[in-house]
């Protein structure tokens, strides 16, 4: 499994998008696929980079591993950010106009609905929220 470590800013988006692609194309994934995983990969980046490290809080940074296996590939997560699990959130109600929506949740909703499987954890030994999005290639 390969893993790069990046602070967690907005700025290196493009660092995870050149890390993840070149792995996933390494490993055989279609052009259209490796698109899809990286419309998720940014909407996960940008929320540890956004909400992860409070201002005035140290940010200790974000790991992003890829891992590819027998087809699957594992993209996963890795901040010591604040404890947050994405997936408890509700998912919006998508039947509603835009304008009747609540404000948030459509991101990682979209993610949910591309990915094979969205997995969270909370690791106390190391304070580790780790968020690994499946997709069967």
């Amino acid at each position: 499994m390969e893993t790069i470590h990046v602070n967690a800013s907005k700025e290196e988006i493009g660092q995870v998008f050149d890390f993840v692609n070149s792995e996933l194309e390494a490993a055989g994934a279609d052009l259209k696929m490796r698109m899809k995983i990286q419309l998720a990969v940014e909407e996960i980046y940008v929320n540890i980079a956004s909400y992860a490290y409070p201002a005035g809080a140290q940010n200790f940074g974000a790991d992003v591993a890829v891992d590819v296996k027998d087809g699957v590939a594992r993209i996963i997560f890795k901040d010591r950010g604040l404890k947050y699990n994405p997936l408890e959130k509700e998912d919006p109600d998508v039947t509603l106009a835009a304008n009747e929506r609540q404000i948030g949740g459509l991101g990682i909703f979209m993610v949910k609905k591309m990915m094979d499987d969205v997995l969270y954890e909370y690791r106390y030994e190391d304070g580790a929220n780790i968020l690994t999005l499946i997709k069967n290639l």
